[in-house]
């Protein structure tokens, strides 16, 4: 079987939307033509894709799926979240203000570590 390429899911020209206008079984010669979604998967670009790919062999577990990628755990959430909007859900928004504050000041070293927990604890 020749070497396959990877899903293009968006017109290079245009950016639009690609359709799938013919599948074909190389084992049995039977071909199919029409205008076929590619669904939510046609809304992901082609690393998203391998993203995705990568998460269902990590079993949904992100913690590795991070370490494999070499990236940190929050780059690798922040990707899930851009996955998530982009076939239409909705990201999880942080809806504790507090919460928000306190790993604000942790991240810009205004608190060390011990503070933090110590005040997420105390909610």
């Amino acid at each position: 079987m020749p070497d396959l390429y990877p899903l293009i899911t968006r017109d290079p020209a245009s950016g639009k939307d690609m359709i799938v206008t013919r599948l074909e079984c190389p084992e049995s010669g039977t071909v199919l033509q029409g205008r076929f979604s590619l669904g939510w998967v046609g809304r992901l670009t082609p690393e998203q894709i391998d993203f995705v790919g990568l998460l269902l062999k990590y079993r949904n577990n992100l913690q590795k799926l991070a370490s494999e990628l070499g990236v940190a755990y929050n780059t690798a959430r922040s990707r899930l979240d851009d996955i998530v909007e982009a076939i239409g859900g909705v990201s999880e928004p942080d809806s504790d203000p507090h919460r928000q504050e306190v790993l604000s000041q942790l991240a810009d070293r205004k608190i060390s570590f011990e503070e933090a927990m110590a005040q997420l604890k105390r909610d």
